[in-house]
């Protein structure tokens, strides 16, 4: 990994952290505030509600300031808001500290997106831009389960502090490494408003928002299909977990190299299908042991996969406003969570069994190559009537 791009990886890493880790930690939060697992749920809904809320108003409110002060900034809002998370006294203060915490993180990755493409190679953007989420998928893959383990084994407080550490290393390194780039301006505070109004950023925000819901369709239920359905014990789910994240190491890294190789809208056209063919596998196949553990690396590699792909097409759509649409991508992307949970967990209230959110998430999918397809259908139709035909196979790349 190029140095300069290792503070942004870093700040992945911890970012995936405390998004992740309270999945594994509510027992633990649960007993220690003395209220009930889904009350200490909220504190997952109140993290991604500031996700929601802080991509698009930090990075309008910072657009005057050059990149790496802009990450410092947020970067120091993490940072000081997971020390609080740490030190929280009671509930409620953990859910405003939670809801504080989430407020940088689609911001990070949306302007540290652009910082990651503007440092690449020619044509190697994408592959940029999955070095900086390899920090998410090995936090998925190592410092998520060894939080874990120390909310579970010592206090989960610890675990907050281990995400605290995490930031301050960040802001020393992008500090020190993190290369000084001038502001980017193409135009006022109007022009990149008018982001809201570009059809096409809201066909990708949709194709972020259902088509990835469908993986988290699957992963929100992931403890129960691996007892209930595949025959594992509790104790070997969190191994299980681990495989998932090697996955989403090993498929970040693919999705990059796709993007660029046949453009970012056709490798989620592409990823999305092999989404929902993978999802429908789990379905029908999570009965047997080997099938379960082989699809469960995939998946989770494609959960992944997508994420530079949909991060470059957006980039390259909102040209006049990349770093709104970056931001804005990372909001839709923890929508597509709530959405994929909500809907998922549907059949199983009513009866239909833990194998039922993988129909749910493979409808999604579905859904959201369609929406890519669309996308691809517009940018030729436009093409074929305003641009030469040598052109038009160039402007549907993007």
């Amino acid at each position: 990994m190029k140095k300069k791009l290792l503070p942004l990886a870093l700040g992945g890493l911890g970012i995936g952290t405390t998004e992740f880790v309270m999945m594994g930690l509510l027992p633990d939060i649960a007993a220690d505030f003395n209220i009930s697992i889904p009350e200490a749920g909220h504190m997952i809904s109140a993290y991604a509600l500031g996700v929601v809320i802080g991509a698009p108003l930090l990075v309008v409110a910072s657009r005057n300031f050059a990149p790496k002060k802009i990450l410092w900034t947020l970067m120091v809002v993490f940072t000081v808001f997971n020390a609080c998370s740490a030190f929280a006294p009671t509930s409620m203060t953990l859910l405003f500290s939670r809801l504080l915490a989430g407020l940088p993180h689609g911001a990070f990755f949306g302007v540290g997106s652009v910082v990651a493409s503007r440092l690449a190679e020619k044509g190697k953007e994408a592959q940029a831009i999955s070095l900086m989420f390899a920090g998410l998928t090995i936090a998925n893959l190592l410092t998520v389960p060894l939080g874990t383990y120390i909310g579970h084994h010592y206090s989960w407080r610890y675990t907050f502090g281990l995400i605290t550490a995490i930031g301050l290393v960040t802001l020393l390194l992008i500090q020190l490494w993190l290369p000084t780039l001038p502001v980017s301006k193409t135009g006022n505070l109007r022009t990149e408003l008018g982001f809201f109004k570009n059809r096409e950023a809201w066909i990708i925000l949709l194709i972020t928002a259902i088509g990835t819901g469908g993986l988290f369709a699957w992963i929100s239920y992931i403890a129960p299909l691996m007892t209930e359905v595949s025959g594992f014990s509790a104790d070997q789910v969190p191994y299980i977990l681990i495989l998932a994240g090697f996955g989403m190491v090993v498929g970040n890294f693919v999705g990059g190299r796709l993007a660029d190789k046949i453009s970012p809208v056709k490798a989620c056209l592409l990823l999305l299908l092999c989404m929902a063919v993978s999802l429908l596998v789990i379905y029908v196949g999570s009965g047997s042991k080997a099938v379960s553990l082989t699809m469960t690396f995939v998946a989770g590699g494609l959960s992944l996969a997508i994420a530079a792909p949909i991060q470059i097409l957006m980039i390259k759509t909102a040209s006049e406003a990349e770093m709104l649409g970056a931001a804005t991508t990372q909001a839709a992307f923890n929508i597509g969570n709530a959405l994929g949970a909500f809907f998922g967990g549907l059949p199983i209230a009513m009866g239909y069994g833990y194998t039922s959110p993988e129909l749910v998430g493979a409808s999604m999918a579905i859904t959201g190559a369609l929406l890519a397809g669309l996308l691809i259908k517009r940018r030729r139709a436009y093409s074929a009537e305003t641009v030469p035909g040598s052109q038009q196979e160039a402007l549907v790349e993007f």
